[in-house]
This record gives structure tokens, C-alpha cells and sequence, in this order.
């Protein structure tokens, strides 16, 4: 898992202007990757990429609203030269369209993301998940995340990275954000953004004598696909919920599925992760340890 315990220079302001990717032509966008982190690691977090993928098709189809986004994170993303967005139009109708957002740097694809929008109707039928009922923020663990602006407590866990902390497959995050965005795509991609955060140490909580405090000295970590579903209206103030259970690992991948609430208890988002977790290569001496998956 990457967090951002490494870039407490950031700013949750600075995050939504990475995030804004910005028209360079013909069904094109571009994007910075932001700083290095204090720790000197390179990889820029897929779902920075996947946010900055949703906000250039939301630019595309201006009068629709993005429902989900399926990211693939087939090649990491560097922090340095900027991330190019190529979007293929599939199909573009009166209540919906669908792209595939191909992400390169330096000429070369490295994440692709297929994004579904539509316009949206109004209610034939309406229910949700309800919120799981787990201690409030008041009652969380504050987390070692730093990023102004942001706040992230977790439920019955202190140090989310340590192996010696066991319990079941699930983790439960409190996050508050200032300022929250206003815009419609912004919102959606700060919602996508934590989605890949803390599925890896979901996972591995279930299991004694590792942790993510490992990752990338012994043990070889990294999200490979997100997917996300945005259930309208997604707006909130206050405390959001990220619900995270790991339904299976084996095999040198985990899968984890999620869910987003508002601290009333409405529902804004689901999503899923499949990570990889596998013994570190450490015949792979050309590539610098900060930057391996």
C-alpha cells in the first residue's frame, strides 16, 4: 500500500488541482503527477490518475454525469514528466456514452480506464446499504496520514500498517475533507482517489506476522484495478465512511469491496480493488526499491 504519510506537504486544494486535468486537443487532456514524496518513492498513486480520468470525461460529455470508472493500472506512473489523457469515445447517445481513457507518460500507456455516464432519471425504485454501524469518528483512531486539510480515523485499529495488528478482514475509515468540492467531478474524483488506500492492509489484517509496514522490503504490494460506482446525488458534508472487506486472497492477489456513506447515512459510492501481494523480486536491482510494484 502507498499512503501519504509521505507527502504531508500536501494540500486537499492542491489534490483537486492535480486532479482538474486540463483540454490539449482533440479528445485529449493532460495532467501534472504532483511532488515526491518525502521518502524520495516515485510511483504516483493509480488513483490520483484514475480521478484526473474521470474529471477529463466528465469535460468530454459536459451534460452527463460519470456513474463508474473501471481503471487498470497495467504500468506505474512516475512523478515528473505530466500524464496524457486519450480518450476513445465508444459509444456517445441522448442518455448515455461510454469511453476508454487511455493514461500515457512519456509515450507509453500505463493505465487504461473504461468510464460509463449518463443522464440521470428520476427514481422507479430506491434502496441502499445502510450504513455499518461502527464507532463515529469521535470515538476513531486518528491515523498518521497527513495531508492539510484532510482527517482520516480509523475504527478499532491504531497503527493500520503494523503486522501485529490482527483482526478481522475489514477496516472502517473515517475521512474529512476542507474544502469539499462544489463541482460535480470533483467530488466524484476526491471520492475515487482513497478508494485503492487501504484495501492491501485490509487484507493482510486477517493475517499474523505481516503488515504493510513491509511493503516493498520484503513483500511486493500494489493495486491493480479500481472500480468504482457513483450513486446520485453524491454530495456530503462532514464525515465520509469508507467500508472496506476483503472477500479473498491467494494466489498473489486480494480482492476487497467497498462501500462509501455520508456519517447520516447516505450512500455515495461502491467499489473494489484487486491488489497484488507477492514475495519482493529482488533480482530486479535496476529498479529502485521506492519505485518497484
Amino acid at each position: 500500500m502507498t499512503t501519504e504519510s509521505d507527502q504531508a506537504q500536501w494540500t486537499v486544494e492542491g489534490l483537486l488541482e492535480l486532479f482538474d486535468a486540463q483540454p490539449s486537443g482533440e479528445g485529449r487532456f493532460t495532467a501534472p503527477t504532483g511532488p515526491a514524496g518525502e521518502d524520495d518513492r516515485q510511483v504516483v498513486e493509480g488513483t490520483q490518475v484514475l480521478a484526473q480520468a474521470i474529471v477529463a470525461v466528465a469535460k468530454r460529455f459536459p451534460e452527463k454525469s460519470v456513474r463508474s470508472a473501471h481503471a487498470v493500472f497495467a504500468r506505474a506512473v512516475m512523478v515528473g514528466p505530466p500524464v496524457e489523457f486519450d480518450i476513445d469515445v465508444i459509444s456517445e447517445g441522448r442518455s448515455t456514452a461510454t469511453a476508454v481513457v487511455s493514461a500515457s507518460q512519456n509515450g507509453k500507456r500505463c493505465i487504461t480506464a473504461t468510464v460509463f455516464t449518463d443522464v440521470p432519471s428520476d427514481d422507479v425504485i430506491r434502496h441502499h446499504l445502510p450504513r455499518p454501524d461502527v464507532a463515529g469518528p469521535a470515538d476513531a483512531n486518528v491515523a498518521q496520514m497527513p495531508m492539510a486539510g484532510r482527517q482520516v480515523r480509523l475504527v478499532d485499529v491504531v497503527d493500520v500498517n503494523s503486522p501485529d495488528e490482527v483482526g478481522p478482514p475489514e477496516l472502517y475509515a473515517w475521512l474529512h475533507y476542507d474544502p469539499i468540492p462544489t463541482r460535480d467531478d470533483l467530488a466524484k474524483a476526491l471520492l475515487a482517489y482513497f478508494t485503492g488506500h487501504l484495501g492491501i492492509s485490509t487484507t493482510m489484517r486477517a493475517h499474523e506476522g505481516i503488515g504493510t509496514a513491509q511493503a516493498h522490503l520484503t513483500v511486493s504490494t500494489a493495486p491493480m484495478t479500481v472500480t468504482v460506482s457513483f450513486h446520485e446525488p453524491v454530495r456530503w458534508d462532514g464525515w465520509l465512511l469508507y467500508s472496506h472487506e476483503s472477500t479473498q486472497v491467494g494466489s498473489g492477489m486480494s480482492y476487497v469491496r467497498g462501500t462509501v456513506h455520508t456519517e447520516s447515512g447516505e450512500m455515495l459510492a461502491s467499489f473494489s480493488q484487486d491488489a497484488l501481494i507477492r514475495p519482493l523480486r529482488t533480482t530486479d536491482t535496476a529498479i529502485k526499491e521506492q519505485s518497484r510494484l
